[in-house]
């Protein structure tokens, strides 16, 4: 499987520790396609069907599911820990993590 920015895809996440968002569920690829294609790691933001009031949140819909990314959850992961794909996050949900991003981690 070809690990491309945005691409959602399943990951079991467990085991996990407090308040980490636990079992196995979709995570949106954040790290760049060159660290893709050569680390057996990739950055990933988990999402979540709760919806929360807060900026590092960003809706979307991927398929005919709506969800949370939880950009508050990044974290690196093994490859392995991937079961399958998804399906790529629409052109404006990738906008507004980018934006977010750009927010929490440049400005």
């Amino acid at each position: 499987m070809e690990l491309k920015r945005f691409l959602v895809v399943w990951v079991a996440l467990d085991p996990t520790v407090g308040a980490e968002i636990q079992k196995t569920r979709p995570c949106v690829i954040l790290s760049p396609d060159e660290m893709n294609r050569h680390l057996s790691t990739v950055v990933v933001a988990p999402m979540t069907s709760v919806k929360r009031p807060l900026p590092t949140r960003i809706e979307a819909r991927v398929g005919r599911k709506r969800g949370y990314i939880c950009l508050d959850q990044i974290h690196s992961i093994n490859t392995s820990r991937i079961t399958s794909p998804i399906a790529l996050l629409p052109p404006a949900a990738q906008q507004r993590v980018r934006d977010v991003l750009r927010q929490a981690f440049v400005d």
